[in-house]
């Protein structure tokens, strides 16, 4: 199993050769300040699966865990492409957004609930952190697809 994406200009796609070893819901300030006020939607995945083609632009932050946070986004259209932690390099934390519909992903887990607005609808019967949770399992990926 697989995915697809591309930007809103269609200059920046992806196509991604596993599963996600998480999907989350992100509410800590900085995600909320690029999602327009709401959370970031997210699926993390081993980093070699994921093959990327076009310009990326990026910039970097120190986020609340402590760690450098540097979010990669199309030089063209400013869509948010990944994420990728200073703590965890082998991981890419890929927007929802910028994925092919249909898909099959949802949130698993809700983070930074802590810093969630008080009109935030949070499903409780999702597994909840008040801040950041500890890294997921990396499963094991093959290598991307290529194009032909």
């Amino acid at each position: 199993m697989g995915y697809t994406g591309k930007c809103a200009c269609g200059a920046v796609t992806l196509n991604i050769g596993a599963k996600p070893a998480t999907t989350r819901q992100c509410w800590c300030r900085q995600c909320q300040t690029i999602a327009a006020g709401g959370p970031t939607h997210n699926a993390i995945f081993p980093a070699e699966a994921v093959a990327i083609e076009g310009t990326l632009g990026a910039a970097s932050w120190t986020a609340a865990s402590g760690n450098t946070l540097t979010f990669h986004f199309c030089a063209s259209c400013g869509t948010q492409v990944y994420g990728q932690s200073s703590a965890r390099p082998h991981l890419k934390t890929v927007r929802f957004g910028v994925l092919d519909q249909p898909h099959d992903l949802k949130p698993e887990v809700v983070i930074w609930t802590q810093d969630a607005p008080d009109w935030a609808q949070i499903d409780p019967a999702l597994e909840q952190w008040p801040q950041q949770p500890p890294a997921p399992a990396t499963p094991t990926a093959p290598a991307p697809a290529t194009k032909d």
